[in-house]
């Protein structure tokens, strides 16, 4: 049994909000993601992850307990930041970091420090007078700060500056060499390509696949952006049949490379193009392919 299971799960709100059929697993030690746009069912699945709401057909567990039944149960040994997060806000930060620790009976608070000092957090000020981003990190610190088997993330880096994002990719890393099991829903596609092993991509309540991220980013493609001396060779040269052509414009053609590399600049060489730029596909472009099929299954 995986430390997280979700077996054919429905919530259905009506007028097509919630999540139909879904189903997938957590390893232990594994980072996973769950990517899709807002609205298209994560939160929705965190909730019943964590005993929240319950399903109205299949199973969800977590380290062996049904996610319903024993949530409190399950709580002791997880940690868990929410999309949306709710404070006393007429407490200091370090007054409701401590207040979480004795709730889950923390003895060290070492691990709280290290966590503070990573985040550059300073929570002696109250918690109604700070920013988003200053909430965001007493979220993630008391989230980790008693080193769980499992941690569920809704939108960890909402409102954290870049290099506060780059403190909790690091933080991801460090937990994933630890063994903790991880599961993170975003929307941010860098976040999820740097510290995820597998994930779960949904759309509109559906799971569309669940793919391998060192998978993935094989089936990545260059971009070659062409230009030719004018629009009649740009447009022989998007007759090409062994080209992926992206588009035209003018004297300019677009083209998908993946492993073809060396026979399309042959075939590029014989157009003498005056101009030749190469960028990498993004993870977001690779993602928009399941979105589309997605598309295409609705037509």
């Amino acid at each position: 049994m995986q430390p997280i299971e979700i077996d054919h799960v429905t919530k259905d709100f009506g007028q097509g909000r919630g999540v139909f059929d879904i189903s997938f697993s957590v390893k232990k030690g594994e980072v996973f993601g769950y990517l899709g746009p807002n609205g298209a069912g994560k939160s929705t699945t965190i909730r019943q992850l964590l005993g929240f709401v319950k399903p109205d057909k299949g199973s969800l567990q977590m380290l062996g307990m049904d996610c319903f039944r024993q949530a409190e149960e399950i709580h002791k040994h997880i940690g868990y930041l929410a999309g949306e997060i709710a404070f006393v806000e007429n407490m200091k930060g370090m007054e409701y970091i401590q207040f979480i620790a004795q709730l889950r009976g923390m003895r060290d608070d070492t691990r709280m420090k290290e966590l503070l000092e990573m985040f550059e957090l300073n929570p002696t000020g109250r918690i109604r007078k700070m920013s988003k981003g200053m909430k965001q990190k007493i979220a993630l610190v008391t989230a980790f700060m008693d080193s769980p088997e499992v941690i569920i993330l809704d939108e960890p880096t909402s409102g954290l500056d870049p290099l506060m994002q780059n403190r909790f990719v690091d933080l991801i890393l460090e937990e994933k060499k630890k063994g903790t099991t991880i599961l993170m829903s975003s929307h941010i596609f860098e976040e999820v390509e740097r510290t995820c092993d597998r994930t779960a991509i949904i759309r509109q309540g559906e799971i569309v696949d669940t793919v391998d991220m060192t998978e993935l980013s094989k089936i990545r493609n260059q971009v070659y952006t062409v230009t030719l001396s004018g629009e009649e060779q740009a447009h022989k040269l998007s007759k090409q049949p062994e080209l992926a052509i992206q588009s035209v414009d003018g004297a300019v053609v677009k083209i998908l490379v993946n492993n073809n590399v060396s026979d399309s600049l042959k075939i590029l060489a014989q157009y003498e193009p005056v101009d030749l730029q190469i960028a990498t596909q993004s993870l977001e472009d690779v993602f928009l392919h399941y979105y589309g099929k997605g598309e295409e299954k609705d037509a």
